[in-house]
């Protein structure tokens, strides 16, 4: 079998992997395309120490054809912690293609049965890889009451830091993105205001809600310096490095600061499916299985927006 292999501080394409044996209540499906997210980049670069088969944003089929994507958290459903409702945070879980399980950058991944979500025949393959982060950018409202008054700021015009964008504007009526590439700022579109990074300063303690979805280890440092006192700073991105700053601002203005990571699927797919959310722009580059190594290549260049793997293409 075929995968995209993370050995802990780079990547290459695998031809001699096993087919996937699923464990008691998995399921395996026939990988037909897959994303390359900061996620990926980041393990790639040592975060975590993961080795095995990269891959989290997917879509796959089983024997009858059916479509689905599936949640990226395998818990054991046993514990205090998955009995209390936190699946997601349970002790025992294992994370598909991040923590101690293979990941669908492959021809195949096995997945848990419980974590499967049918994909509707109005979501096209390489707008489906998109369910988990948009999921995951609907995870903020589930955590913060964002009200239609509120002043809103996204750092950072990434993939996500772009989700993000449209769904907060979804909530609230002013939503300004910030970043570095006037033309992945572009696809905000008309609706959301466009700022550069070189404007924080000018910025300083203007929002009430501040999300960080830059990927890097300077970016809650400026979520902390837009927001305003008792205003609310959402980390949306991990990073494979240490942050140094000062947080005596977090005490001095009194902010709030939210971790955030999986959101619902159910609510990332109905936004998809009927078109309130529009990824396809975000789509620069589909590569073939075969061609995953100059994929993961595209993906790091600066000012790509997302790279797809069509596993069903040829080389």
């Amino acid at each position: 079998m075929r995968g995209l292999f993370c050995e802990g501080d780079s990547v290459r394409l695998r031809r001699d992997l096993e087919a996937p044996r699923p464990l008691d209540g998995e399921v395996v499906l026939r990988v037909r395309s897959v994303g390359i997210c900061d996620t990926d980049m980041q393990l790639a670069r040592g975060y975590m120490g993961f080795r095995g088969v990269l891959g989290h944003e997917f879509v796959g089929s089983d024997d009858a054809g059916r479509r689905y994507v599936a949640e990226i958290n395998n818990a054991c459903h046993r514990c205090d912690t998955c009995r209390a409702g936190r699946p997601t945070h349970c002790p025992q879980r294992t994370v598909l293609g991040i923590v101690a399980h293979d990941g669908a950058m492959a021809d195949a991944v096995a997945v848990p049965r419980a974590n499967l979500h049918a994909v509707p025949d109005d979501v096209d393959d390489h707008s489906a890889v998109f369910v988990e982060p948009l999921a995951a950018a609907y995870q903020i409202l589930e955590q913060v009451r964002v009200l239609p008054g509120d002043r809103v700021a996204v750092l950072g015009d990434g993939k996500l830091g772009l989700l993000s964008a449209w769904v907060l504007r979804t909530a609230a009526e002013r939503v300004t993105l910030i970043g570095r590439h006037a033309h992945k700022l572009a696809l905000a579109g008309s609706a959301i205001a466009q700022r550069s990074a070189r404007e924080c300063a000018d910025l300083a303690r203007s929002f009430d809600v501040v999300v960080d979805a830059t990927g890097s280890p300077s970016g809650f440092g400026d979520a902390i310096t837009l927001a305003r006192p008792r205003g609310t700073v959402v980390l949306k991105t991990t990073v494979a490095g240490a942050h140094t700053l000062s947080l005596a601002p977090l005490v001095i203005d009194e902010l709030t600061v939210v971790g955030s990571r999986c959101g619902p699927f159910a609510k990332a797919i109905a936004a998809l499916a009927s078109g309130a959310v529009d990824v396809r722009p975000l789509v620069s580059e589909v590569f073939s299985l075969d061609d995953a190594e100059a994929a993961f290549a595209c993906a790091t260049r600066k000012g790509v927006a997302k790279v797809v793997i069509d596993v069903a293409r040829g080389g």
